[in-house]
């Protein structure tokens, strides 16, 4: 169930909305002046930098660096 962004044409007021796959477009009103013309947004995708988490909910942690030392 994704959440859309979407932005009256009437007042300019951006919201979000959990969008179910029976509910329609043509029933989306505006939250503050209730206006039923609203366009749906572009909005940026989420990436995770490391892939999906494992085990505990956390990632991996880094290789240990090596110190420079040596010896």
């Amino acid at each position: 169930m994704p959440i859309y962004e979407y932005e009256c044409k009437d007042c300019k007021t951006r919201f979000e909305k959990l969008v179910l796959a029976c509910d329609d477009d043509e029933d989306m009103e505006c939250p503050e002046c209730r206006c039923g013309d609203v366009g749906k947004l572009m909005s940026a995708g989420s990436v995770r930098p490391r892939g999906i988490p494992k085990g505990s909910g956390g990632f991996d942690p880094p290789p240990k660096a090596c110190s420079a030392g040596g010896g």
